[in-house]
């Protein structure tokens, strides 16, 4: 009876692989999969017959498997498992001894076992060698001689303070502290938890996240929360000072619930002491802007409205929900410059995605700046009745100032709906997709520069331009950094845009876009890149060789030609994915080693337009950006978009999904990449398996040589040696850490803090946690 239960079971299993391993052939893939059903059949015949020929067929089939696994993927162990698992375990299966009496030679002897257990030796070895190396990434160091002694971080933060969301207006993501340092700091240990109390609720958005960087300035850090709480925390010991509720709500017409942080400004005109002589600038979730005293949190009324600023003001378009601020408001010359996030592919009747700058003190307006009407930057008449562009491209991340020049530097998106480009208006071709740089004082535009061309892909600018003096050719050049979800990263000069390491323009794919559409016929790419090498179908992966095959096939059906192919009634892939290779985590850099590090992911989706007519009438599930079907109301095509998974839920790209890597900003090299993150809580088991994960959030560096960062979806907060990647230390968090952790000094005391509330889109675990981590008393040095 074992028999042919073992037949039946070899059986079911060569037909799933030979019905669809057929298909595949005639799609133009592999023809692994068919041989290996047929060969699955023939031995299940056998196996049947109680021939022991079963064995030399099988023995056939691993041993092909192993050769054709090892050509197609090397020694990678997370490539060859999937591939070569279940034939391994079925091999093992008719290699026992109570099999092999079943199964007899000519003369009636029981099968000798050998013809099987040269294969499962050979591929038990393969699989065992292939564990001892990792394939993926590359091993390396960054320079370590500082080669500027004395670089400028940017205004307005002590050395031992926090005081804009990246530190600085430079949005360096740097600490000059070094009192935890790559020699101690695996003795780190956590010192105080506070818990917020706003949690995610049954009837939030899908994107409820909590993503802050807290600020630390004197002895108080000043975070907020996805419901809009403010509130400020004492330095040391991290017990609530004071909180606030601005009271914004719930709406189901949210796409996001989410806070990265408050804004902190010192008024030069108000003695020290005085009520709102320091203040907290919260944004909120129903688009308005309160200005609170930072040492008591009391409402400063004189500023706009009785302390709020109504940010739906000038909107041709205002339903509830569709418009806010999700990231912090810059301060800088007494002026608060703010953008804000649209609905991504709702609607196109969108509010406008202008910037604008309000006075300090009287929340007046000031200028405007319209991408989709850029020269006009006086502020318009709202109260009769004047409204900004109805969606132009919007900037929903953080800016960066040099107070100096005199420029603030705005990182835009694109136009709803990010698909369809054929009705876009010279303004909006030059703007989206872009980093422009706008005067201060006016509003007026310096320079900008466009890494997407004819944007299709969601391909908005999503990180804060990073800015650092670089030191080229004896030259000291004030540079801009900036990340892109493509993976290129730009290094242009701050004062005119162009760059200082080079771009070049390559061709870009043109099938299959819609006969309406016109895509790019060339895209830039920079000289300093993490974009992903084209996916080919031996790229594809899954848990099993069935969950691997299906992804084929639809790697096959799907429209794909690399990087930037069109979007398509078909479907196309789109990789990197809508999440990017980098997002609103940016880099850190250090401006002393003038150096980078930050965390490439390399997670692929698709889109599949459909016509406006087949849309099914609005239900639940058509809310989210990333994931599910966007409705584009008013536009001839809504867009069906998600992860490129298997069928059991798995990234059908083979990993690593997520790096950490560091490069020289003076060259361009990328000096390493290692794995990222394990696949703990991916998993129904907690397997702390190193797979490389994918993440979203942002790393710090510290003069200590350390770089700290959450952001993967593993629950960890990770500290690295900044010159060779490799890391040092981990803390378990109770939650998500989809944030960007900062650090600071507290009466002689280095802390590293860390918000853990999870990600909505990404699915860890939410939470209401800041943590805070400091070296035992007495180690310091």
């Amino acid at each position: 009876m074992t028999a042919t239960l073992t037949a039946i079971v070899l059986a079911l299993a060569g037909l799933g692989l030979l019905i669809p391993g057929a298909w595949l052939a005639v799609l133009g893939g592999s023809w692994f999969y068919l041989v290996a059903g047929a060969l699955m059949l023939l031995t299940a015949w056998q196996v049947f017959r109680r021939s022991s020929s079963a064995e030399w067929i099988y023995g056939g089939l691993i041993l092909g498997a192993l050769v054709w696994s090892v050509w197609e993927v090397g020694f990678d162990w997370w490539e060859l498992i999937p591939r070569g698992g279940i034939i391994a375990l079925l091999g093992i299966w008719l290699y026992l001894p109570f099999m092999r009496r079943q199964l007899l030679t000519e003369d009636g002897r029981p099968a000798p076992g050998l013809p099987l257990a040269l294969p499962l030796l050979a591929a038990i070895g393969a699989a065992i060698w292939s564990w001892t190396g990792d394939e993926a990434g590359h091993a390396g160091s960054l320079p370590t001689e500082v080669v500027s002694a004395e670089p400028d971080l940017g205004p307005s933060a002590p050395p031992g303070e926090w005081h804009q969301y990246g530190r600085t207006q430079y949005g360096q993501r740097y600490s000059p502290l070094e009192q935890i340092n790559i020699q101690n700091v695996a003795e780190l240990e956590q010192v105080w938890q506070y818990q917020t109390g706003d949690v995610k609720l049954p009837q939030d958005v899908t994107e409820t996240t909590y993503q802050v960087t807290p600020l630390k300035v004197a002895d108080r850090l000043y975070i907020c929360t996805p419901h809009d709480l403010a509130i400020a925390l004492d330095a040391a010991t991290g017990k609530e000072a004071w909180r606030f509720d601005a009271r914004s709500g719930l709406e189901s017409d949210r796409q996001h619930q989410t806070c990265r942080g408050v804004t902190y400004w010192r008024d030069p005109a108000r003695a020290e002491g005085e009520l709102c002589a320091e203040r907290v600038y919260l944004p909120t979730a129903d688009a308005r802007l309160i200005a609170l005293d930072a040492k008591s949190g009391a409402v400063c009324t004189f500023f706009a409205d009785e302390g709020t600023l109504h940010l739906e003001n000038g909107m041709p378009y205002t339903p509830a929900g569709f418009y806010y601020s999700t990231s912090p408001p810059v301060a800088v010359g007494g002026r608060i410059i703010i953008g804000g996030a649209v609905n991504d592919n709702f609607s196109v009747y969108s509010q406008s995605g202008v910037i604008r700058a309000f006075d300090a003190n009287t929340g007046a307006l000031l200028w405007n700046w319209d991408s989709a009407n850029p020269d006009k930057t006086a502020p318009i008449d709202w109260m009769n009745g004047e409204t900004y562009t109805a969606n132009s491209p919007n900037s929903w991340s953080v800016f960066s100032v040099d107070e100096e020049r005199g420029l603030v530097y705005i990182p835009l998106g694109n136009q709803v709906p990010d698909q369809l480009g054929f009705n876009r208006s010279p303004a909006v071709e030059e703007h989206s997709s872009s980093v422009v740089a706008l005067d201060v004082a006016t509003g007026q535009k310096a320079w900008v520069f466009q890494t997407v061309h004819h944007d299709l892909w969601d391909m908005d600018v999503p990180a804060q331009p990073v800015l650092i003096d670089l030191d080229i050719d004896g030259q000291t050049v004030p540079a801009l950094v900036q990340p892109t979800k493509q993976g290129d990263i730009y290094v242009l000069n701050r004062e005119t845009g162009e760059p200082i390491l080079p771009v070049t323009e390559e061709p870009a794919p043109q099938e299959g876009a819609l006969r309406e559409e016109t895509p790019a016929p060339t895209q830039p790419t920079s000289a300093l890149s993490f974009k992903p090498e084209a996916l080919r179908e031996k790229d594809m992966w899954g848990v099993t060789l069935y969950d691997q095959l299906a992804c084929r096939i639809q790697y096959h059906r799907l429209n794909y030609e690399g990087r930037y192919t069109p979007p398509s009634l078909n479907g196309t892939i789109v990789y990197p994915g809508n999440f990017g290779t980098f997002n609103w985590g940016s880099v850190a850099v250090d401006p002393e080693r003038q150096v980078m590090f930050g965390m490439p992911t390399y997670l692929p989706f698709t889109s599949q337009l459909v016509p406006a007519e087949d849309i099914p009438p609005p239900g639940a599930d058509q809310k989210a950006s990333e994931q599910g079907l966007n409705r584009n109301e008013g536009a001839p095509y809504g867009v069906i978009m998600g992860p490129f998974l298997g069928p059991l839920g798995v990234p059908c790209s083979a990993p690593p999904w997520g790096f950490v890597a560091g490069a020289d900003l003076r060259t361009g090299e990328i000096a390493y990449m290692h794995r990222n993150g394990t696949v703990r809580d991916m998993t129904p088991l907690p397997l702390p398996f190193k797979v490389g994960v994918p993440g979203i959030g942002g790393p710090i560096v510290t003069r200590g040589g350390v770089a700290f960062l959450g952001a993967a979806v593993d629950d960890y907060l990770r500290a690295y040696d900044v010159t060779t990647g490799d890391q040092l230390w981990q803390a378990r968090l109770p939650a998500g850490g989809q944030s960007t952790p900062m650090t600071y000094e507290q009466d002689g005391r280095q802390f590293v803090v860390i918000v853990a509330g999870g990600h909505g889109s990404v699915g860890t675990k939410p939470g209401d946690y800041v943590i805070a981590y400091a070296l035992p008393d007495g180690s310091e040095g």
